[in-house]
């Protein structure tokens, strides 16, 4: 699963007009599913977002823009489905969805990680399943982090 993880201080999802979410302060998070992914890629990459210090703490210094999480800052998760994030661009002028879970493969992981965030403490709203919508928001910093289940367990890179 990938994940792409915004800081936000405000976020919105609007499906043919009409805003069907919205979040304050907090984190927006696409979700793509990849082909294989499982129930406890879901759980793990909710845990990594809710716990990675990537809020200030408030205090104005340097050292603590990246000191707290988002359970520590008790911000909000705006989940919003994103396929096209398993595109894969190496040959031609158009992208290839291949490597994305389908539909009903994919619509419950990004269920089972909006629910896992939730079972963290964290207030989430989401988007909707395979609409097309309209996203907005204000990034803060900006911050944004990819996270990928499959680089999870690596081993940070070593110093040359």
């Amino acid at each position: 699963m990938l994940a792409v993880l915004q800081r936000v201080t405000r976020a919105s999802v609007a499906v043919d007009g009409e805003t069907i979410s919205s979040i304050k302060a907090g984190l927006l998070v696409l979700v793509g599913v990849a082909k294989g992914d499982r129930p406890e890629d879901a759980a793990k990459l909710a845990k990594k977002a809710a716990d990675l210090r990537i809020f200030s703490d408030g205090s104005g210094d340097k050292a603590d823009r990246f000191s707290v999480s988002l359970l520590d800052c008790g911000g909000e998760a705006l989940v919003v489905s994103q396929f096209t994030l398993l595109a894969d661009v190496r040959k031609g002028r158009r992208p290839s969805f291949v490597a994305a879970a389908a539909p009903d493969d994919a619509a419950p992981l990004v269920d089972a990680f909006a629910q896992a965030l939730r079972d963290l403490g964290v207030a989430v709203e989401t988007g909707r399943f395979g609409s097309y919508m309209q996203v907005s928001l204000e990034n803060d910093g900006p911050v944004t982090i990819l996270l990928d289940t499959a680089d999870l367990d690596r081993p940070r890179r070593q110093k040359a």
